[in-house]
C-alpha cells in the first residue's frame, strides 16, 4: 500500500488524508505515540508482541512429535524465540533437566523418586503438566501373516530373558518355527520403562533385543523382516501404517487394538498412559517461557491428535492453565 501513497496524484491524497481524518478517533495508536479511544498504550504494545529469547527442551522421543508440532506452531507466531527441542529419551532429559541446562523435560512416565530426590539436591523446583494419551503399539510386519492378536502373558514370555532363542512356535502352536526378532526403545526411554513395568514386572527383557532411542530405526527393523515384533508410542505405528501391522492385545475381556476410543477410555489395557511435560518453575518467570508454555496447553490437544495421539478431556487443560498462571 505504501507504493500507492508515493504515486498517488495530489488530489488522491487529499481524499486519503481527509478520510484519515474522519477515522482518526477509531484507528489504533499511530507511531507517534498517541492513542485512540477506549485503548490504553499498554494494551497497544501487548498486541502482537514479539519477544526473544532461548527454551531448551529434552526428553522422551514418544512425546517429541507433538512438541515438535508446538514449536513450529509457536514460531509462527514468535520467529524471534529459538526453541531446541531435543529426544534422548525420558531418562536422558531427565538428567539434563537435573543438571540445569533445560527448561523442559518430556516424558512418557511420571518422574521417579530418584528423580525427585536429585532435583530436590539441586534445588531446582519443577511443575509437570499432562499433555496427552498415549496407546503403547505393539507392531509386526506387514509381511507377518500369523500374528492376530498377543495376550499379555504371552507378550511377557516372548520378551522377557530365560536364556532360551525364542520361536514364533514357543508363543502359539501352529505358528512357524522362526527365530523371533525383537526391537524394544533404549533403556533411557519412559516407553521402555513403562513396557518393563506392566509387562516383564520389571525382569530383564530379552537379552537379543536391539535397542534404540531413535523410534524410526525400530519401525525400519520392524518392517524390514517379517519374523520381528517390537513396540512404540501409537504416533509412529500411525505415521507408518503402510508398512506395519498393530497387534491387538488381549488383557482378559478379549483382543483390543490401540484407537484413541480405546486409549481415551482405558479400554486399551494395560498399555494405555498419559504423556508428560515438566517445566523448571524459576524458567517459567521469564516471559518466553510462559508464552510458550501458555501456548503448549493451549494447543496440546489438537497438535496431539493432529500427530497420531490421544487429546485429554478439555477440563484437564483448562487445569493446567491455572497451574501455569500460578507460576507465572
Amino acid at each position: 500500500m505504501k507504493s500507492f501513497k508515493f504515486l498517488a496524484l495530489s488530489t488522491m491524497i487529499g481524499a486519503v488524508l481527509a478520510f484519515t481524518s474522519a477515522c482518526g478517533s477509531t484507528e489504533e495508536k499511530t507511531n507517534n505515540g498517541s492513542q485512540t479511544e477506549g485503548n490504553t498504550t499498554e494494551q497497544a504494545n501487548e498486541e502482537g508482541k514479539q519477544l526473544q529469547g532461548e527454551i531448551n527442551i529434552d526428553g522422551s522421543s514418544t512425546v517429541f512429535p507433538i512438541m515438535e508440532a508446538v514449536t513450529e506452531e509457536f514460531n509462527m507466531e514468535q520467529p524471534d524465540v529459538k526453541v531446541s527441542v531435543a529426544s534422548s529419551g525420558t531418562g536422558g532429559g531427565f538428567k539434563a533437566f537435573i543438571a540445569g541446562t533445560t527448561d523442559f523435560s518430556n516424558a512418557s512416565r511420571p518422574i521417579k523418586d530418584e528423580e525427585k530426590a536429585q532435583l530436590e539436591e539441586k534445588g531446582i523446583e519443577y511443575t509437570e503438566l499432562k499433555l496427552a494419551n498415549d496407546g503403547l503399539s505393539v507392531v509386526v510386519s506387514k509381511d507377518n501373516t500369523w500374528v492376530d492378536y498377543l495376550t499379555v502373558d504371552e507378550l511377557k514370555k516372548m520378551w522377557l530373558e530365560d536364556g532360551t532363542v525364542k520361536k514364533w512356535s514357543d508363543i502359539r502352536k501352529g505358528w512357524p518355527e522362526e527365530e523371533i526378532k525383537f526391537y524394544s526403545p533404549g533403556t533411557d526411554s519412559g516407553t521402555f520403562d513403562y513396557f518393563d513395568e506392566v509387562i516383564l514386572e520389571e525382569q530383564p527383557i530379552v537379552e537379543k533385543a536391539t535397542l534404540s532411542e531413535d523410534d524410526n530405526v525400530l519401525v525400519q527393523g520392524v518392517a524390514g523382516d517379517k519374523n520381528s515384533i517390537g513396540y512404540f508410542g501409537y504416533a509412529y505405528y500411525a505415521e507408518n501404517k503402510d508398512k506395519l501391522k498393530v497387534v491387538p492385545i488381549d488383557s482378559g475381556n478379549g483382543p483390543v487394538e490401540p484407537t484413541n476410543e480405546t486409549v481415551e477410555s482405558g479400554e486399551y489395557a494395560p498399555l494405555s498412559r498419559p504423556l508428560f511435560t515438566y517445566v523448571k518453575n524459576e524458567s517459567v518467570k521469564k516471559e518466553e517461557v510462559y508464552e510458550y508454555l501458555k501456548f503448549t496447553i493451549e494447543n496440546a490437544g489438537q497438535l496431539a491428535e493432529d500427530v497420531g495421539y490421544v487429546k485429554l478431556k478439555d477440563e484437564e487443560y483448562t487445569k493446567g492453565l491455572e497451574t501455569i498462571e500460578g507460576l507465572k
